[in-house]
């Protein structure tokens, strides 16, 4: 057991190289109010005056100490709690002689075997970071101490807790302080010594406040009451260190610390613990060998191994998944180019090939928060052109009126006896061209589309292209421009569908003929149904030369369709021209180019006949257009933009840009990506080497 807190210190200097926060290791953080005797039990511990003393804020930074016990017989020991023979070495050659020493993490491999060389260093490092006046900084120092004296430890000297700024300190002192102090007992992994004065009230504790804040249960939670011999007159610490006043799971140790007096006497360490064992020996015989330096360091000690065993399975964990994420980062950073001519090529020749991919619906990166590539693609062809076709109605902005009025002006001047084609040509035209506008659309959509799959291949599929800026926007260029360039050939191609469709009305079409064959039997219907509605005292002869007038006109036809009614039409035409008023310049002459043109009247039978059929035959025409627009449409769009970008993909991005004078341009990196992958490389470097320390220990260290 006692190999795990070297195996700790060891994987606090693997990350310590990196300057990074990401594992939270086992590690022991003191706490207390200011003055309250931090530093002077820490000293304790070392059993060496190592740390700045003094009144006010003296402690400005964290300080990570690490206690490693070294066997004087066998100094090898040593050796093994840091890597490199450097630091033995050094002292060899100095001549220096001595049991104890110590090592900044900042000073590399220096040696200090003077401790007063150790304060002065760390007053000199915090006035380095913090400055001269009493600002804090959360950057911590590292120091290690070798000694046959001192339990193997690793404790967090933190700032003392303090409320009112003085001196030059920012208003915000307490604040800042206190966010530093739950910023290491935060950590799970972490067991809080909490230090408060005897000769202050246990309830007003603020180290037993701010430890119960983040561990409410009190399970890692240790009390330490320093200043035993400053008690009142007539009182003592009894009930307190019972724990009857405030219970603490991990339980409560007092200690005798130096009076500043002791200190400026240079009293030493080894004198000040044997008058504590002999103060408490005289105030507390009960309690004496539960209390004092050398049960807290032996307390501190079994406290942490039993911590650390039972961290280091998730610790372990933990490692292993962080290495294999840092390898995956690694490999997306890619490695540094060698061969630009062949990098280059592989990184167009991927880009295309993923963004052909991402159109077939084989890229390796799937989206699934929405439709992507060719997906999108064949939802416009299909849901979004298809139902904005189906949605344009085949009489849309066509009247009655209309209908009348182009019938008639294709009649020229003569009284129609047939209903023309020509008006029929002439309205039919101008709905199939209403279909024009949604088929430009839906090209417009596809280009939009294969411009957004350039981003998605940029983001998801060629990861190494964030590498090269320059590249990537070279690549972006070259294919908007490839797009742009077959958006007019793509856009005349629909243009010259929808054209052809007006080129040419074919009445002879097999669906046409048969939608004019259900009509005409409608028709026939309906005469036959108007036949038989005719009253009874009608003579039979009357009766026949109807029917033999339909007949002649040709039952069905337009000619028969239009010779009935033509009586009503005259008459009609009579009573607009006798109502129209006279003009008001010309007194009672009539011009007839004055005539206002009814806007809504009732049409006589033959008119009613006449747009009915006209519009049922356009209705009949325009579903047949429109059935071959919603097919064609799709297969140009298809040919003309998506299958030709796809195939000349390619070689539009090696001919614009595998060129000899744009390698280095195209392939230089972006600023921080060099800096990024060296920083990855060394994080995964520490955790390979911490994973590597972690599956030394043996199992039985475990038990």
């Amino acid at each position: 057991m006692e190999a795990l807190i070297p195996v700790i210190n060891k994987l606090q200097d693997v990350f310590n190289t990196v300057g990074a926060d990401i594992i939270q290791l086992p590690q022991i953080a003191v706490v207390g109010t200011q003055s309250s005797g931090k530093s002077s039990v820490l000293e304790s511990l070392v059993g060496r005056d190592l740390l700045p003393r003094g009144t006010g804020i003296v402690t400005r930074r964290p300080l990570i100490l690490q206690l490693v016990n070294v066997d004087p017989e066998d100094r090898r020991k040593s050796s093994e709690e840091n890597e490199p023979n450097a630091w033995k070495n050094e002292r060899l050659y100095k001549g220096v002689d001595g049991e104890e020493w110590g090592k900044f993490l900042h000073t590399k491999n220096k040696v200090y075997t003077d401790f007063d060389e150790i304060r002065q260093e760390i007053e000199n490092e915090t006035e380095r970071v913090s400055g001269s006046n009493k600002g804090i900084s959360d950057e911590p120092i590292h120091l290690k101490i070798f000694s046959p004296h001192v339990v193997n430890l690793t404790l967090v000297d933190l700032p003392g807790i303090t409320k009112v700024p003085v001196g030059d300190q920012p208003k915000d002192i307490e604040l800042q302080i206190r966010e530093l102090i739950l910023k290491y007992i935060s950590n799970p992994n972490c067991i809080i010594l909490a230090v408060t004065a005897a000769n202050t009230d246990m309830a007003t504790s603020e180290a037993l406040k701010v430890a119960r804040e983040v561990d409410t249960d009190g399970r890692r939670t240790l009390a330490v009451v320093t200043k035993l011999d400053l008690m009142d007159a007539g009182t003592d610490a009894m009930d307190v260190l019972m724990g009857r006043v405030i219970p603490v799971k991990l339980g409560l140790i007092g200690v005798v610390n130096r009076s500043q007096l002791d200190i400026n006497n240079k009293k030493c360490v080894a004198d000040s613990i044997r008058d504590e064992y002999a103060f408490l020996q005289k105030k507390y015989p009960s309690l004496a060998n539960r209390n004092g330096t050398k049960y807290l360091a032996r307390t501190l000690n079994r406290l942490l191994m039993h911590h650390i065993r039972d961290c280091l399975p998730e610790l372990k964990t933990r490692i292993n998944v962080l290495a294999a994420q840092y390898q995956s980062l690694l490999g997306s950073y890619g490695e540094p180019v060698d061969d630009k001519s062949s990098t280059l090529l592989q990184l167009i020749t991927k880009f295309a090939t993923e963004y052909c991919n991402t159109i077939e619906g084989t890229a390796k990166y799937i989206e699934t928060t929405e439709l992507c590539g060719g997906a999108r693609i064949c939802y416009i062809f299909h849901e979004t052109f298809g139902r904005t076709l189906e949605s344009v109605d085949p009489l849309g902005g066509l009247t009655t009126i209309d209908v009348l009025t182009a019938i008639r002006n294709a009649t020229g001047p003569r009284p129609a006896l047939f209903v023309p084609e020509v008006s029929f040509e002439l309205l039919v035209k101008r709905q199939v061209k209403r279909l024009e506008e949604p088929s430009l659309r839906c090209v417009e959509l596809v280009h939009e589309e294969m411009q957004r799959i350039i981003q998605h291949c940029s983001n998801y599929s060629t990861q190494e292209l964030l590498r090269f800026p320059k590249l990537h926007d070279a690549i972006v260029e070259v294919v908007t421009s490839l797009l742009r360039k077959r958006l007019p050939v793509t856009n005349e191609m629909v243009h010259n569908l929808v054209a052809i469709e007006l080129a040419y009305i074919n009445t002879k079409h097999p669906d046409f003929a048969d939608a004019c064959g259900v009509m005409n039997n409608n028709i026939e219907e309906q005469r036959r149904n108007r036949m038989r509605e005719l009253p009874s005292a009608v003579p039979r002869d009357k009766m026949a030369g109807g029917a033999q007038g339909e007949q002649e006109g040709g039952t069905g036809t337009w000619r028969g369709m239009l010779k009935k009614g033509e009586e009503s039409q005259g008459e009609d035409r009579h009573k607009q021209q006798s109502s129209v008023p006279a003009s008001p310049q010309r007194g009672h002459a009539v011009n007839l180019l004055d005539v206002p043109v009814p806007v809504a009247r009732k049409l006589s039978a033959r008119e009613q006949r006449d747009c009915e059929v006209i519009e049922r035959l356009i209705k009949s025409y325009f579903l047949i257009v429109r059935k071959n627009i919603q097919d064609s449409v799709p297969k140009a769009v298809m040919h003309f933009l998506v299958n030709h970008v796809k195939d000349s993909l390619q070689s539009e991005l090696v001919g614009q840009l595998y060129k000899p004078a744009l390698l280095d341009d195209l392939l230089t990196e972006s600023e921080d990506m060099a800096q990024r992958r060296n920083e990855a490389a060394d994080m995964l470097k520490a955790l390979q080497r911490a994973s590597q320390v972690i599956a030394e220990i043996r199992e039985t260290h475990l038990w």
